[in-house]
C-alpha cells in the first residue's frame, strides 16, 4: 500500500510464544507487534473503526494502533514483539489517548480554512501540529513534524490547555490544529476539541480543523461540529485526477486513493449543504506544473463551482521539499496565471499563496 520496507517473515524463522487477548500462539520473532498480528488474521485499517485495530500512518506518530504489552500500552506499529508477550487488543474504558504535538505557535497568515480578510492583521491564529500521516507525499511541505515518532505524546487534555494559554498570550480568537494529519486518532481529536471548547466558551472563539480529508467522513464531520464545537474546516483535495493525487502523496493503491478521493469531495459537499451558517470552510489546492498543468487546474475549478461557486480556495504553490528537491517553485506569475484560471471556472474566492505572499481574492 505504501512505499515503505516491508519486513518479509520467512516461513524458516524462529517463532516465539505469546499470548494474545488469553489466547496462546507462536509468531515469528523479529518483527513488530502489527506484523505479528497480521499474521494471526487481524486486520488493521486506515478509517475510524474499520478493521480489528487502525494503523493510519505506520510509523508511530499519531499513536492510533494501541495496544497493551504486558499492561502497558505500546504502538503495535513500531513496539518489536517479544518472547511470552500478553497482548492486550482492547484498551481499558478509561484510556487516555495520547499523540505527538509540536507548537503551540503564533500564525499571521492562517490555514486554507482561515477567511482571506484576515490574513494581513498580525498574528491572526496560534495552532498546534500534530505527527502522523495516513499519506506519503514526496514533497511533503512539513516532514520534519510528519514523520516524528519519537517525540514524547501528550494527552488532548493537555494539548487543549496549552492552546488556550497560548490564545491568551497572543490575544487572538482562532486555535487551529494542522498536521501532519491531525484527523488520525479519533479519540483524541475528538476530546481534544471537546475540552478546547469547554476551556474557551466565548462567542468570539474559534476551533479551526486544517486537514487533507482523506478520512473525514460525514459522520466524523458531524460529530467535530454538532458534539466538538468545530467552527472552521479545511480539506485539501490533490488534485482531480487519480494519477495526480498518486503522484502528488505516493500512494500506490489506485483503490484506496480513489476512496481517499471520495472522501475528500464528499466532505467538501456535505458541509457546504449541511453547516455553512455555523462552520467557515476552506479548501486547500496544491499547485506545481511537476503534478498537473492548467487543464487539471480548471477541472478542479468547474468541479468545486458546481458544488458551490462561493467556497474560498487556497492554492498552495508547492515548493521542493523532502524528497522531491527536483521540483521548482512556482513563480508568481505561474500562480497568478492558476488564480485567473480557476476565477474563470466561476469560483469566486481564488487565493494564491507565492513566493512573494498571498494574493487575492
Amino acid at each position: 500500500m505504501y512505499e515503505s520496507i516491508r519486513v518479509n517473515e520467512e516461513s524458516s524463522k524462529k517463532r516465539i510464544p505469546i499470548t494474545v487477548n488469553g489466547k496462546h500462539y507462536q509468531v515469528a520473532e523479529k518483527t513488530t507487534i502489527k506484523r505479528a498480528l497480521e499474521s494471526l488474521g487481524f486486520e488493521f485499517g486506515i478509517f475510524s473503526k474499520e478493521g480489528d485495530l487502525q494503523s493510519p500512518c505506520g510509523f508511530g506518530g499519531c499513536y492510533t494502533c494501541m495496544v497493551l504489552l504486558n499492561g502497558d500500552p505500546v504502538r503495535t506499529c513500531v513496539t518489536l514483539i517479544e518472547k511470552n508477550a500478553s497482548i492486550e487488543t482492547r484498551l481499558p474504558e478509561d484510556f487516555v489517548p495520547k499523540r505527538i504535538i509540536h507548537g503551540p505557535q503564533p500564525h499571521r497568515v492562517g490555514g486554507k480554512a482561515t477567511p482571506w480578510w484576515l490574513k494581513a492583521k498580525g498574528y491572526i491564529e496560534v495552532a498546534i501540529w500534530a505527527a502522523g500521516c495516513n499519506l506519503r507525499c514526496p514533497q511533503c511541505q512539513n516532514y520534519s513534524i510528519t514523520y516524528d515518532g519519537k517525540s514524547s505524546p501528550i494527552t488532548p487534555y493537555e494539548a487543549a490547555q496549552r492552546v488556550t494559554l497560548a490564545r491568551r498570550n497572543y490575544e487572538v480568537d482562532r486555535m487551529a490544529i494542522s498536521g501532519g494529519e491531525p484527523t488520525l486518532n479519533k479519540p483524541w481529536l475528538v476530546e481534544y476539541f471537546k475540552e478546547l471548547k469547554h476551556l474557551n466558551q466565548d462567542e468570539k472563539a474559534r476551533l479551526h480543523l486544517d486537514s487533507n480529508g482523506t478520512i473525514l467522513t460525514k459522520d466524523y464531520i458531524d460529530e467535530l461540529v454538532l458534539e466538538c464545537g468545530v467552527t472552521d474546516i479545511g480539506i485539501e483535495p490533490k488534485g482531480v485526477r487519480t494519477e495526480t493525487f498518486m503522484k502528488i502523496t505516493g500512494i500506490e493503491d489506485e483503490k484506496l486513493v480513489k476512496r481517499y478521493q471520495h472522501t475528500q469531495w464528499q466532505g467538501i459537499r456535505h458541509i457546504t449543504e449541511n453547516y455553512l451558517d455555523r462552520v467557515f470552510l476552506g479548501v486547500g489546492f496544491p499547485y506545481n506544473s511537476y503534478f498537473m498543468g492548467l487543464d487539471e487546474v480548471s477541472e478542479f475549478g468547474k468541479k468545486l463551482a458546481g458544488i458551490n461557486p462561493e467556497v474560498q480556495v487556497c492554492v498552495l504553490d508547492y515548493f521542493p521539499a523532502f524528497k522531491r528537491k527536483e521540483m521548482k517553485r512556482p513563480s508568481v506569475e505561474e500562480m497568478m496565471n492558476v488564480k485567473k484560471t480557476l476565477n474563470e471556472t466561476g469560483l469566486k474566492t481564488v487565493i494564491v499563496q507565492t513566493s512573494k505572499g498571498h494574493f487575492g481574492p
